[in-house]
């Protein structure tokens, strides 16, 4: 092994920004941790890398694709067939990985990669570097248990997870959701690990410096976010709709992140919408947790990371989820909201005038979240010990 440590990640996130924020944390976590490392992220997210990059970690760029449904993609920015998009990243990731040679390779979220475009690599690399050990990393929960089971199939994901990988980590409890079993994962040779949920754990600002910036420091705060902005529209849309309605007893003020994602537009929309209202709307924050640590109540999706970030900060929050394609959200709000820690509004009942009802009598409950045990929160730190435990391994076989 050289002396240095090099780790790659391979970050799909077609749709939103928690895929490439969860693994940046992870990846700066373990270059904490181990300073003769290098960490290369092969981001496909449109707006990569987005977050500030660490000393000693850098990405190469995949075209962007997008999830049209579950096992179906198109090219995001690029106007070509499919097949050859992803035969075109598949050259990449196969070249990119072989001239970098990692010592451990962690790939989020899919066995194969998209359209099976990582196997190639995958296959490059057992016969190139055979030491280099191969990690999958998979958020809690995925989709509906049936889905994930007929995708992986028919994609061959399943069979790369058993030919390619020495370990599994997961990004969430298995007191709250059973991954391994829900989704029948084969258990590699060196184990399957529950990390807890991966959130950035670093100081927040004080909320008043947060309340002062927005010229509202006495007004109860309202953050409204839907992460990357990809699929938010509607609870925006509506959210400007429901304060609108309730006239006089607006007695808060509210900060709009459409998201650096969301359809171009919408932002000159709702400004025109929250016109006269006490409502600022911005493309994106760069610091979502201190606004999230700030505010009275947070309205938000049900995305991993900023529902992730919501429980580490112990934050109100009213949750609307993603209707679909995919039941990961609607999924993950149910059984936050089983254990009181977040209220939940279906996107079925979502309606100007329900989510105004329901904005009221949150600023108003102080009933949850409730106390007690917290879900492991150190997912970050948990995920990059277990990553450090394999490099050790290696360079203790190399030695001997």
């Amino acid at each position: 092994m050289s002396a240095d440590c090099r780790v790659a990640i391979y970050s799909q996130d077609s749709l939103g920004l928690g895929h490439l924020r969860r693994n940046i944390v992870i990846g700066a976590t373990f270059l904490e941790a181990k300073k003769d490392s290098n960490v290369l992220l092969f981001a496909d997210s449109p707006v990569a890398p987005f977050f500030k990059l660490p000393d000693r970690m850098d990405h190469v760029k995949l075209p962007s694709i997008r999830k049209v449904s579950a096992g179906c993609w198109e090219a995001t920015s690029l106007r070509m067939d499919e097949r050859e998009l992803i035969g075109l990243r598949a050259d990449l990731l196969c070249n990119g990985l072989k001239n970098f040679r990692p010592d451990v390779v962690l790939v989020d979220h899919m066995p194969g990669g998209a359209q099976g475009e990582l196997i190639p690599a995958l296959e490059a690399l057992r016969r190139a570097h055979p030491a280099c050990v191969i990690v999958l990393g998979l958020r809690d929960i995925l989709d509906a248990p049936e889905v994930i089971q007929r995708v992986w199939e028919t994609e061959g994901a399943y069979d790369a997870l058993r030919r390619y990988y020495d370990r599994v980590l997961i990004y969430g409890s298995e007191e709250l959701f059973g991954t391994c079993t829900t989704y029948r994962l084969p258990v590699p040779a060196l184990g399957t690990h529950y990390c807890g949920y991966v959130v950035k754990q670093d100081p927040v600002r004080r909320a008043n410096e947060t309340r002062q910036a927005l010229r509202r420091p006495k007004r109860r705060y309202v953050f409204v976010s839907a992460g990357g902005g990809g699929d938010g529209w509607l609870l925006m849309r509506t959210y400007a709709q429901a304060v609108r309605s309730l006239g006089s007893k607006v007695d808060f003020a509210t900060l709009m992140a459409v998201g650096v994602n969301a359809p171009p537009g919408l932002l000159l929309e709702l400004e025109a919408k929250t016109r006269g209202l006490p409502v600022r709307v911005v493309p994106y924050v760069d610091d979502s947790r201190s606004h999230i640590a700030a505010a009275d109540l947070v309205v938000c999706m049900a995305g991993y990371n900023t529902l992730s970030e919501v429980l580490y900060l112990r934050k109100k929050a009213l949750v609307v989820p993603r209707s679909g394609p995919s039941a990961e959200q609607r999924t993950r709000a149910g059984l936050f909201a089983q254990r009181r820690l977040i209220d939940v509004l279906d996107p079925d009942d979502l309606s100007p005038e329900t989510l105004a009802e329901r904005l009221v009598e949150d600023l108003a409950r102080n009933d949850y979240p409730v106390g007690g045990e917290a879900l492991p929160m150190d997912g970050g730190r948990q995920a990059a010990d277990r990553l450090l435990e394999l490099v050790g391994e290696r360079a203790y076989a190399a030695s001997v």
